[in-house]
């Protein structure tokens, strides 16, 4: 074949050398705008994986690099006058032109032809060529000329960055950082080669204005980071090979996302996109060299698999496109975790975290390392940190001990002390009779009290008959149900240890429906059974299926205003020792929340402001209502996931309404208001917004959404994201999830009902025998 590489890059080049190698007849030209052996940029990172890769493509050029590379385990942090150093951390470094250098000389070595100041302009340049590989950087041309194919999606990120190098030499990744009278800098540092060290600085677009960076040149931007980090770097000066750039060296990461990545011109060529040129990962995680790296592998594995000749090509770039996207999305949404922890963090953490449990958020940003990963790579430090986070939780612990998980530390709101982390979710069984719990709830609820969790919650209890979802639900509008309800709370008190909660709701729009498992958000089958429905403004949560709901007058707010209090009232009576306020998924107090279902015209509607007055109205009668002594949380959803409704943003404001008017934590959940939503389901994936919510409203949260794992559990509360963790379907397939977890991870202290000790040597040293058996 004849291929021709636009774009002298780590994909380009490699690729050249991998394809040369794999068949010597195929003709093979890279095209560079760079003189010969020229480029621009300081050091590159990729992992130790990435270089075990490139050992079995090509031994030599690999041995070649690990001659130059620096290869170091450790992470430093600077942050408030501390250094913080973990381990195990597994990078390789080395200086780009030093890594396009060895490329290029192995190019040579194998007959690629490399043709150097050629600034290709167009793939048509090419005519002749079999394969086009246009890895002609970020701002790639190809892919822009076939913009209507290839599709991508680029999003220019906020932050600013200046990339600039050093001769002083650092024997870990550093991470500096620096408050100024406008806000927080951020270095990344590594050394790459036996002289010179990478030197990223980087800020918020509003500090970098502040400062006035957006006039200064690159000599006086220059001399702004030297005083900025003159602390750390002792006199040694930066230094910039970016002179091609006109004026400000400051830029603006891209994040591209391309939908196809292959085409075939008008002359018969075959062009695919590789490298940035078709998917770009933040400088935070250091993976667009290893993206691209891995890229050239794959294509050419792929030709050495169906055979490298013209009519394989289409169904090798199909296969290829397929191979790489899952990969390649993976980290990209990984290194979007880590670029968004850069970009927040001034806002979120630098304030608000001691160095310590910024240094554990920071390790996690991406999500890809979790507690348990930490542990593997760094035992000592992660254990030195576990026992400082449980002394802050106030645990005078014995240093003989060994230390304890941050799930298993316990949490205090008000006077309620609850022994662990891990709450129990609310979650509707739709089994009340005429509103009474009875004995199924006392074994579902009564289960999972002795099943190690600190906090349980009983599912939505209905204030008013005209506030359930359903004729199965439960509720606290008559003296017969608080009984029920206090039956349930004695036995789980006498029998556990557990702390039991009491979520007060009504359904709104979203009641008069079927239970669960006979069609669900489906009206009653029996229509007269059907009774009205009310919420913020007239509504169908289904269209064209659900009862339409009137808007609430005056006298219905003061009414239900006072069912909520009646229930309050006996809740108390009923012995719950913490009380929620269910203010998320559609139900009535969120219909007013959210711009999508409430439309009124009056002071009840409009701005946000405006739409939280009835629930904080409803919030202040039930916490006059509510012991003073005894905690009181809102659930809220954070996030509608429909364009024109609640965003992230809007819930930090939420939150701090509430909290003014005397919450003492938000439950962090999202969507079920709409069903036009949307959401971005994944591991964790609305913590998030509990973190977000924690950090800039200054309120504690509890984070809910696929966690399933002590391993979630232990990551969020370590890093602060949350300081409780609602766990609901687990704990539906296993009410003992909690004790069964805490022997999974070796943490034998939880304490086991009386009755069921015999069974705990035994779960735990089938986990220990396990755990060993692994490789």
């Amino acid at each position: 074949m004849r291929i021709t590489c636009i774009g002298g890059g780590p994909a380009g080049l490699y690729f050249g050398l991998l394809m040369k190698k794999l068949n010597p007849a195929h003709d093979i030209t890279v095209v560079e705008r760079n003189k010969p052996y020229d480029t621009f940029g300081w050091g590159v990172v990729f992992s130790d994986a990435t270089m075990d890769n490139m050992r079995e493509w090509d031994p030599e050029t690999a041995a070649e690099i690990q001659e130059a590379f620096n290869h170091w385990d450790d992470i430093e942090l600077h942050f408030k006058g501390r250094a913080i150093r973990s381990g195990g951390h597994g990078f390789v470094g080395i200086g780009r032109k030093k890594l396009l250098n060895i490329l290029q000389a192995r190019c040579e070595q194998l007959g690629v032809k490399l043709v150097f100041e050629c600034d290709a302009q167009s793939d048509e340049d090419y005519a002749d060529s079999d394969l086009i590989i246009a890895s002609d950087g970020i701002n790639s041309r190809i892919r822009g000329r076939y913009a209507d194919v290839f599709k991508p999606d680029i999003v220019t990120r906020p932050n600013r960055y200046i990339w600039l190098g050093t001769h002083k030499l650092y024997d870990a990744f550093n991470f500096l950082f620096e408050k100024t009278e406008h806000g927080w800098f951020q270095a990344h540092v590594y050394k790459f080669d036996e002289q010179t060290t990478t030197f990223i600085v980087e800020c918020p677009e509003h500090v970098w204005l502040a400062h006035g960076l957006d006039k200064a040149d690159q000599e006086q931007s220059i001399a702004f980071c030297e005083q900025l980090f003159a602390k750390n770097l002792q006199g040694a000066k930066l230094m910039t090979n970016a002179r091609h750039l006109r004026g400000s060296a400051w830029l603006n990461f891209q994040r591209v996302v391309c939908e196809q990545w292959s085409l075939q011109n008008k002359h018969g060529s075959h062009v695919v996109l590789m490298g940035d040129a078709v998917h770009t990962a933040h400088f935070a995680i250091g993976s667009g060299t290893k993206l691209a790296i891995e890229d050239a592998i794959e294509l050419t594995r792929l030709f050495k698999q169906e055979g490298d000749d013209r009519c394989h090509i289409p169904a090798v770039l199909a296969a290829y496109q397929d191979a790489r996207r899952i990969e390649t999305l993976r980290l990209q949404n990984a290194a979007w975790n880590a670029m968004e922890w850069f970009e927040v963090c001034g806002l979120r953490y630098c304030d608000q975290l001691e160095p310590e449990q910024f240094m554990y958020s920071m390790l996690t940003r991406s999500q890809r390392i979790s507690h348990e990963n930490l542990r593997l790579r760094d035992k000592a430090w992660l254990e030195g940190y576990e026992r400082w986070f449980a002394a802050r939780a106030g645990m005078d612990r014995d240093p003989a001990l060994p230390a304890v998980p941050p799930m298993f530390t316990p949490y205090t709101l008000r006077s309620v002390t609850l022994k662990n982390r891990v709450v129990v979710s609310p979650m509707a069984q739709y089994s009340a009779v005429n509103g009474i719990a009875g004995d199924y709830h006392l074994v579902h609820l009564g289960a999972r009290a002795m099943g190690g969790a600190g906090l349980v919650f009983a599912e939505m209890t209905c204030v008013s008959p005209d506030a359930r979802i359903t004729p199965g639900c439960p509720g606290l509008w008559t003296d017969e149900q608080g009984a029920a309800w206090k039956r349930i709370v004695d036995w789980a008190h006498a029998n556990s240890d557990a702390k039991l909660a009491v979520q007060l709701g009504h359904a709104g729009a979203k009641g008069s429906t079927r239970l669960a498992w006979e069609g669900i958000d489906r009206p009653l089958a029996d229509a007269n059974a059907n009774w009205p429905l009310i919420s913020a403004s007239p509504q169908q949560y289904l269209d064209g299926v659900s009862q339409l709901s009137r808007a609430m007058d005056r006298g219905d707010m003061d009414r239900v205003k006072a069912d909520f209090v009646a229930a309050t009232k006996r809740a108390a009576a009923a012995g719950f020792d913490w009380l929620e306020l269910h203010c998320a998924h559609g139900y009535l107090l969120s219909s007013f929340i959210s711009p999508l279902t409430n439309r009124r015209s009056d002071e009840y509607g409009g701005s946000l402001a405006n739409r939280l007055r009835y629930p904080l109205e409803v919030f202040a009668a039930v916490r006059a209502a509510w012991p003073e002594h005894l905690p009181m949380s809102v659930r809220i959803s954070a996030h509608d996931w429909v364009e024109g409704g609640i965003t992230p943003a809007d819930a930090v404001e939420i939150a701090k309404a509430f909290k003014a008017a005397g919450a003492d934590l938000i439950d962090c959940s999202s969507g079920q208001v709409s069903k036009a939503e949307k959401p971005v389901y994944g591991r964790m994936f609305q913590t998030p917004f509990a973190d977000r919510i924690r950090q800039e409203a200054g309120i504690p949260t509890i984070a809910v959404g696929a966690i399933s794992e002590a391993d979630h559990v232990n990551s969020i509360i370590a890093a602060g994201r949350a300081d409780l963790c609602a766990v609901a379907r687990p704990h539906l397939a296993n009410p003992a999830w909690t004790l069964t977890e805490a022997a999974k991870i070796g943490f034998t202290e939880l304490a086991w009902p009386k009755q069921y000790r015999s069974g705990k040597p035994q779960m735990e040293s089938l986990f220990a025998r396990e755990k060993a058996a692994k490789p």
